[in-house]
């Protein structure tokens, strides 16, 4: 590690006093930040902190209005992402982009190929690089397997041998976690550990605090644009990060209310879908938060999707308010008052490319248009309306919804199906890929409808989460309800004791 004349270590890169403009926004705000040698460095802070500004200003997709950028103790000036790459910069994003039709191989090695004579390709060396890198990783991959048929994590592992194979000495990590399971996240931060130890630098950004101190030494914190602290994460509990992060104490992360249970009004009997779920059973109540838990892949999803009509169940039947819905129709259950927010909000939820306005409209289309045409004053009324209850943070709302911050987009999501008036209100991971300060709106906003009245079903894979929202706790394992915890009994033991499968936990077991 390179030092100073004073003998303290020289960062191998780092920002000071940065600020950066987007016309009257102002993003970042005299922000500074280093990062060592072998460290791995949290960047952390809510949607709309910062935080993708700085990535950017760090990867020379930006350049700063005032402030220095240093690179081992030396000013420069990116005029753009090449010259970062070739400083050593890499940025892994969330969702890698390879070309799905390549191998792994060429995928790393695109456009700079070893050659033999003739300017033929050395594919036997590509190949060995590769191999030498996926070693170097501790990583199983085979080079000559396509792209295409990836899972996220072992693309992620990729963009990884392709930093490193442009000499990487900085590693930033965007959201590199939001998608993987927990065996995946624990290879991934594995790889990490792997890099730190060969001395680079890594600058990790996550919501999942947990990620936070489990990986990182230090964390930098941001809040509306504003540098608030850099300090070692040993001094610090989750707490304190989250006060912060969002400039108060969050001690209401998880605000239940107390509600008055009411009748019936989803039931769900012997649903079963072949090779996926099994004659899964259970009711969900008025004024009932019920949690479907279990580990990744244990059918969750999957049911909700067969209860909504978006895959049809082979068998089983479900209810709503006494209403028997016909299987893989969902016009019949938003017909009969059922809501969905899905898991993937920008596949499934929204349409990207359309207006915020337009996307809280589109189910409401038939109350909104007269004569096959849309009558755009309703449709803005609609959308200001749900704005405001939602606190919506935008723009315009003629803005593209792809403008918003990923906790703004899933508010978006939430006013389009609450929009329709529904007495059962499904939330599939309601909170994934939020940061905490919009993670504790969301949670009062489905503690407060079931105050009102409305039945919610909730799949979420924070155990936290679950534990502190929900009234009632079904627990999947292996596509069937293995059993079911009422609220004053659900612990995280209980909980993870059925979800694996193990006749440990409280609750009685599900029929």
């Amino acid at each position: 590690m390179k030092q100073s004349e004073t003998g303290d270590p020289v960062p191998v890169l780092a920002l000071t006093d940065v600020s950066k403009s987007f016309g009257a926004v102002r993003a970042l705000r005299e922000v500074s930040l280093r990062l060592y040698s072998g460290e791995a460095h949290a960047l952390a802070g809510e949607n709309g902190a910062g935080k993708s500004t700085l990535i950017k200003t760090l990867a020379g997709v930006h350049r700063p209005d005032t402030g220095t950028v240093l690179l081992d103790g030396e000013p420069v000036d990116f005029q753009g992402p090449a010259d970062a790459r070739d400083a050593g910069i890499a940025v892994i994003y969330q969702e890698p982009t390879l070309f799905a039709d390549l191998t792994i191989a060429e995928n790393i090695f695109m456009s700079r190929q070893p050659l033999r004579s003739f300017g033929r390709i050395d594919h036997a060396a590509v190949h060995e690089a590769t191999a030498a890198l996926m070693r170097r990783l501790g990583v199983d991959l085979d080079p000559k397997r396509p792209a295409r048929g990836l899972s996220i994590a072992d693309q992620q592992i990729v963009e990884i041998a392709k930093a490193l194979s442009f000499d990487a000495r900085v590693l930033i990590m965007d959201e590199p976690t939001a998608a993987l399971t927990g065996s995946e996240t624990a290879r991934l931060f594995s790889v990490v550990r792997t890099l730190r130890a060969e001395g680079a630098a890594v600058l990790f950004i996550s919501h999942r605090l947990e990620e936070i101190f489990q990986l990182c030494q230090r964390v930098t914190t941001l809040r509306d644009g504003c540098w608030i602290a850099s300090e070692p994460l040993a001094d610090l509990t989750e707490d304190d990060l989250v006060h912060r992060m969002v400039g108060r104490d969050l001690d209401e992360l998880y605000p239940k209310q107390d509600t008055r249970i009411g009748e019936c009004a989803l039931s769900v009997r012997r649903l079963t879908r072949e090779g996926v779920f099994f004659d899964v059973s259970f009711e969900v109540r008025r004024g009932e938060i019920v949690a479907l838990a279990g580990l990744v892949g244990a059918g969750r999803s999957e049911v909700v999707q067969a209860v909504f009509g978006v895959d049809r169940a082979d068998a089983g039947a479900v209810e709503v308010n006494g209403r028997t819905l016909p299987p893989g129709s969902p016009t019949a259950a938003m017909d009969a008052g059922i809501a969905l927010v899905p898991e993937d909000r920008r596949q499934r939820g929204l349409v990207m490319e359309m207006s915020i306005e337009r996307n809280i409209g589109l189910t409401g289309l038939d109350e909104l248009g007269r004569a096959g045409l849309v009558r755009r004053t309703l449709e803005r009324g609609r959308a200001t309306d749900w704005a405001t209850k939602l606190q919506l943070k935008y723009n315009r709302l003629s803005d593209t919804v792809e403008v918003l911050s990923g906790g703004n987009q899933q508010k978006v999501v939430l006013a389009k199906w609450l929009a329709t008036e529904p007495s059962v209100l499904i939330v599939d991971e309601p909170t994934r890929g939020i940061d905490v300060g919009t993670k504790a709106e969301v949670h009062r906003l489905l503690s407060s409808l079931a105050a009102e009245g409305l039945a919610v079903l909730m799949v979420s894979s924070d155990l936290p989460e679950v534990l502190g929202m929900a009234d009632r706790v079904l627990v999947m394992h292996e596509g069937r309800l293995v059993a079911e915890i009422p609220r004053d009994e659900a612990t995280e033991a209980s909980v993870m004791a059925a979800a694996t499968g193990r006749n440990g936990g409280s609750g009685e077991e599900a029929a």
